[in-house]
């Protein structure tokens, strides 16, 4: 596994978002790749597969750009970078639909963020409503996948981007999804309990 990115430099990424977008949408990822807990049956210190997976992405650009169909609309585009590893494997030795899953789920959010931090000042990561992945061909150990994240639609509740997946070694579509995400109600506070 590649170890965790320790120090944050957003003039590697590339796009036009601003670096303040580029260092917090950095500051997440490490924030993922630094999950850890105690393992309950084993009492050892354990990260678990998501901060696993997301210490191997790259974030390689972060840009906000005029929709094609509508050139007074706006879209967020993130693209990350990872190579498949034998972490990654499902027991047929292709990448594992739950990894990608993972990775899709992880990387979609990202264009929503720097979409509304960019627009309106206020970037919104947002809780997942629904993933929906079509499954197009394999990827195997070493193969180099670029995920492309843009958005489709961002509301005052419902946030919505898609995702493909491109393996660049073998010049074809992996997985391409549609990912609708919601922003949280406030909590309410809970009236006391009735003895």
């Amino acid at each position: 596994m590649s170890p965790v990115v320790s120090d944050i430099d957003a003039s590697k990424v590339e796009g036009n978002a601003s670096p303040e977008i580029k260092n917090t949408l950095l500051r997440a990822l490490q924030a993922m790749q630094r999950l850890s807990h105690v393992s309950r049956s084993t009492g050892r210190p354990f990260r678990g597969l998501e901060a696993e997976i997301t210490s191997q992405l790259q974030l390689t650009e972060a840009s906000i750009l005029s929709k094609t169909e509508e050139p007074e609309k706006f879209e967020g585009r993130v693209v990350f970078q990872v190579i498949v590893n034998e972490d990654m494997l499902n027991s047929a030795q292709n990448m594992h639909g739950g990894c990608l899953a993972m990775i899709i789920d992880n990387c979609s959010t990202m264009p929503i963020y720097i979409l509304g931090a960019s627009t309106n000042g206020h970037g919104e990561f947002g809780v997942s409503q629904s993933l929906n992945i079509i499954y197009h061909s394999p990827a195997l150990t070493g193969d180099k996948l670029r995920v492309v994240s843009t958005t489709l639609t961002i509301g005052s509740r419902a946030l919505s981007s898609r995702c493909e997946v491109w393996n660049v070694t073998r010049h074809r579509l992996v997985a391409s999804a549609v990912h609708v995400k919601m922003v949280p109600s406030e909590p309410k506070a809970s009236e006391p309990a009735k003895l």
